[in-house]
This record gives structure tokens, sequence and C-alpha cells, in this order.
């Protein structure tokens, strides 16, 4: 591939791979707060966060030049970020590894049983009795307060680690369902129970807060 036709991307990692500071800098300030929010769920507490993500810098400066570049330069930081924190989280004693993926309950109901209706019920067996809120019928104010906002992140953290990652990844970070099982190291089909019933826990104390629909 010659100079003229080469990713965004590859041009970086040359830049990086000759020392280039300004390179580093503009991949420091794209990346660091989202690697720190995600170091977040693995660790106790923001300053440790603020270890693992340095530590994941060096790394990178060092290990540069053994990238080879057959996943995005953002996957690579990533599962090298995930791996520390994973040590360190563990040495906290506050974390579970992902690899554990087994040891977070996957097989119970991600919603309450009596939110359908049961066989005697007036409405068809496996409908509704109780359904999810309808957060396009609430006020606007309400949706997009401070206090919501506030309360979805408070949420969010409080999730098993394997949840907590994953729902970071893709609903706070926007990431694509692959980009997330590459770096955790989970597989698509874990990837999408972990979401699922991550998702249902933010729903469900939203609406029990929120006092909607229920």
């Amino acid at each position: 591939m010659t100079a003229s036709n080469a990713s965004p991307e590859s041009v970086l990692v040359d830049r990086l791979r000759a020392g280039d500071s300004r390179a580093f800098r503009e991949l420091v300030q794209t990346h660091h707060a989202n690697l720190i929010r995600l170091a977040g769920t693995f660790v106790p507490s923001h300053a440790v966060a603020e270890e693992v993500v340095q530590e994941t810098w060096i790394a990178v400066i060092r290990g540069i030049d053994r990238f080879e570049q057959r996943s995005t330069l953002k996957t690579w930081i990533t599962r090298i970020l995930v791996n520390i924190a994973r040590t360190k989280g563990v040495k906290e004693r506050r974390t579970v590894p992902m690899s554990s993926v087994g040891d977070e309950n996957t097989d119970g109901p991600a919603v309450d049983a009596d939110r359908f209706a049961g066989p005697g019920g007036r409405s068809a067996k496996g409908s509704w009795t109780h359904p999810p809120a309808l957060w396009s019928q609430l006020p606007e104010e309400v949706v997009g307060s401070g206090e919501t906002i506030s309360l979805v992140v408070e949420t969010i953290a409080k999730l098993p680690e394997q949840q907590k990652s994953v729902v970071m990844l893709r609903d706070v970070e926007d990431w694509s369902s692959s980009e997330v099982c590459a770096p955790l190291g989970i597989t698509e089909a874990n990837q999408r129970v972990l979401l699922h019933r991550g998702r249902s826990t933010v729903r469900r104390i939203l609406e029990d807060r929120l006092g909607v629909l229920r």
C-alpha cells in the first residue's frame, strides 16, 4: 500500500511507530475519556481507572511496533486496557474476570414473570400484563432532565461487571456488537444476553423511579 492510498489509520500507526509525539497526543485526545469510563467498570474508583489508562498508554507506546493491524487500533487499545483493568480489578477484589460470563445468572428471566399474562389470565398467554413504559409518551423535560440522565448513569454503574461493560460500550460509547465482543473476549450470544439483561435492569429501575406505566 502506497502512502497516497493508505488509510488514515495506517498513516496514524506509521506516525506512532516513527515516534511522532503529535500523533500520540491526537490518539490520547480521541480515546482517553472513553477508556476512563470503560476502566471504571472494572475498578472501584476514578483514581484507579486513571492508573489503568496510564498503564494502557504506556503499553501502547511500547507495543505499537508489534501491532499487526488485524483489528482496528481502537479494538487493540481496548483489549490492552481490559487486560490491565481486569488484573487490577481482581487485585482490588472488586470485580469479576470477564472470562467467567457464566457467573452472572444469565439463565433466569431478564424481565419479571409477573409482567406477563399467566395461563388463567384474561390476556393471551405470554402477552404483557404490565408492558414496558413508552418513553415517547413522557414529557421531554423528564426524559432529558439531568436527574433522569444521572439515574441512568447511576444504574449502569451498579450493574454486574459483565453487563456494565457491555451496556457501557454499546449504549454509551455506541460500539457495534462485533466491536464489543473482540476486546472483552465474549461470544456474540453472550453479548446479546448481557446487553438485554443490562438494558432490562436499567429500564425497570427507571420505570420504578419515574412511576410510568406500571
